[in-house]
């Protein structure tokens, strides 16, 4: 069988081909050498990655227009990125979603944690969302899409291109249809609860199932309160905490679409006597909220990313530090605060830091009582802390 003839990419020599060799996913532009015949690779290119001393490293994906240049796909230097090479992917991916998950809603591909860089797959039943955020991905969506449809048995098939890791590299803000077609909102069963999930025109993929898990957790702390959800999308912490036992919960967030979801979300699930909304930016809410001498048992922030990369971390922290000082103020005294970062920038440290600082503000006493993070869908790379982003602290306030 005849070889697949990859151009050669090599590795300037102060580059660390050793993270390379041992698993590093990403290889940056200011270590390659970039002679005109590679900085000429269109996006997209698969090329054979070798150390400075021509060693082979694998088969990497190229995107000269790219601060990430290059993304390891393969380390057998003999294989061919092509359909086949995509189910083996899903497949492995399917196997474990398959052991966490008795119904088939969760994200089937977290990116490089699952072999196929810069990808993300949400699965919706029969439905599946694709983020093809690399050029690679975007050149080979072809026969992406046939290995997903074989490896799972979905029927439709959404490109969403929203996002600012697509326009990083490069690429269009063009979502479309790939197969298949959907009507509406599509239903999704998760912690006693049913949300909607708008898989065309919502925020990412429609739903945030990384937060599932932490949910869950609150779902715990909220029998028999009530419930503040700020930040909250479609409803996530608050049609959970309904399906624990809550007596009332408020969901507040700046899109009118997003609350028209969780209301939908929470008629199908039973609760709209118990669930109310209240649109507007949060920080003014809450303000209007304490103004109210409003409390409540159980109150969970769960903002955009503050900090999503280095230039806006200071800026970020001091974003988190004022919601857990104006949510602390929303707490009954012995209840329950739920506070989250998705931003990679804001470690763990720095982030509980911020929180408590704001806590301390607001002239109160917490214990922490659980650390979350993203569901086991949404695996690490070991090498990649930015695959480690989420962040949920669940706090006792005095």
């Amino acid at each position: 069988m005849d070889l697949p003839e990859y151009p050669i990419i090599r590795l300037k020599p102060k580059a660390n081909a050793a993270s390379v060799r041992y698993g590093a996913p990403w290889v940056y532009a200011d270590e390659v050498v970039a002679d005109r015949r590679t900085r000429k690779l269109a996006p997209g290119t698969i090329a054979l990655l070798q150390d400075n001393a021509r060693q082979d490293l694998g088969l990497v994906a190229v995107n000269p227009n790219s601060k990430i240049m290059l993304r390891m796909l393969e380390r057998n230097c003999e294989a061919r990125i092509d359909q086949n090479w995509f189910a083996a992917r899903f497949s492995r991916a399917l196997e474990l979603r398959s052991r966490l998950f008795d119904a088939p809603f969760y994200r089937l591909i977290h990116a490089e944690a699952d072999g196929l860089p810069g990808v993300v797959v949400d699965r919706f039943g029969d439905v599946a969302v694709v983020q093809p955020n690399a050029g690679w991905a975007e050149v080979l969506l072809e026969p992406l899409v046939a290995a997903l449809r074989s490896a799972t048995g979905v029927e439709t098939v959404i490109k969403s291109a929203s996002g600012r890791a697509r326009v990083l590299e490069g690429l269009d803000d063009a979502s479309a249809v790939l197969s298949g077609g959907v009507e509406g909102p599509v239903p999704v069963p998760m912690n006693g609860a049913t949300y909607m999930a708008d898989v065309m025109g919502g925020q990412k993929t429609g739903l945030f199932f990384d937060q599932r898990p932490n949910h869950a957790f609150a779902a715990r702390l909220a029998e028999g309160g009530s419930v503040l959800d700020v930040f909250s999308h479609v409803g996530g912490f608050s049609l959970a905490a309904l399906a624990g036992g809550a007596a009332t919960a408020i969901a507040v967030d700046g899109s009118a679409s997003a609350l028209e979801l969780a209301e939908q979300g929470a008629a199908a699930s039973g609760f709209a006597d118990r669930f109310a909304t209240r649109k507007g930016d949060a920080f003014k809410v809450m303000e209007a909220l304490t103004d109210e001498v409003e409390l409540f048992d159980l109150v969970i922030a769960d903002p955009p990313a503050f900090a999503p990369n280095k230039k806006a971390l200071q800026n970020g922290l001091r974003a988190y530090e004022r919601v857990a000082l104006m949510a602390s103020n929303l707490t009954v005294p012995g209840g329950y605060l739920v506070l989250c970062s998705c931003s990679h920038a804001a470690d763990l440290a720095k982030f509980r830091q911020a929180c408590l600082r704001g806590i301390g503000k607001a002239g109160r006493q917490a214990q922490l009582l659980h650390t979350g993070e993203a569901g086991p869908d949404h695996p690490m790379h070991p090498q990649l802390a930015e695959s480690g982003y989420l962040k949920a602290l669940f706090f006792r306030l005095d």
